[in-house]
């Protein structure tokens, strides 16, 4: 019996030795990697040197309010008007017709155009009233009436400044600055001095370029 059982035991002994061997082996395996990543971290260092980590950027803090919108009108009209300015030590008696009326035409507007105006054969298509202004606030709405009129494609338009019965002096003060303001203004072409139905001396009858080219090709004929 007892020899049996040493038989017996004899493949387990195999069978340990053998897992032992194996597990030698593989540590031995497991050894030799290690030692060969060792040394490539060192070559790769002597290789390249020190390496700092990169830092993290920093970030803009985020924000879910939209942007003021850009007030892209208002910027383009404070800068027609300050193109469109007018100024009061503009001289324009040189530019006036030497006669009563005081009457004005461009170079290129023929004298025709002026008559026709003191007769009133253009239709008064919109008017402004500047009684009780003060020269500021007159020249202001003047060049803002004459832009807004020829924006509209406006031809003929009248220009109330009055005759100075109630200026001191019973001067009309208005009645000059408004003629140098016009002869400024590129949209004007020619003015004269309103029919006395039309309101006489205390008024201009203004002829506007035309605003587009269908409406320059009509008054040219009609001119």
């Amino acid at each position: 019996m007892k020899a049996r059982a040493l038989d017996e035991l004899g493949p387990l002994k195999r069978a340990l030795q053998e897992a032992a061997r194996e597990a030698a082996e593989s540590a031995a395996r497991e050894h030799e990697r290690q030692a060969r990543e060792a040394r490539e971290r060192n070559l790769f260092a002597l290789s390249v040197g020190e390496v700092a980590p990169l830092k993290k950027p920093a970030r803009a803090p985020s924000s879910t309010s939209r942007p003021a919108p850009i007030p892209r009108q208002r910027l383009r009209d404070e800068a027609a008007v300050m193109v469109e300015a007018i100024s009061d030590e503009f001289d324009v008696e040189s530019l006036l017709e030497t006669d009563d009326s005081l009457s004005f035409r461009r170079r290129d507007i023929g004298p025709e155009v002026v008559r026709k105006l003191r007769r009133g054969v253009w239709a008064i298509q919109a008017q402004l009233d500047l009684h009780g202004l003060r020269r500021d606030e007159a020249r202001e709405s003047l060049a803002t009436f004459l832009r807004e009129a020829h924006h509209a494609g406006l031809r003929c338009v009248r220009v109330v400044h009055g005759k100075g019965h109630g200026s001191p002096g019973r001067e009309p003060v208005l009645k000059a600055k408004v003629r140098g303001w016009l002869v400024q203004k590129s949209e004007v072409v020619a003015f004269a001095q309103a029919r006395a139905s039309d309101g006489g001396n205390g008024a201009l009858m203004v002829l506007l370029r035309p605003s587009a080219p269908n409406h320059a090709h009509k008054a040219e004929r009609k001119l």
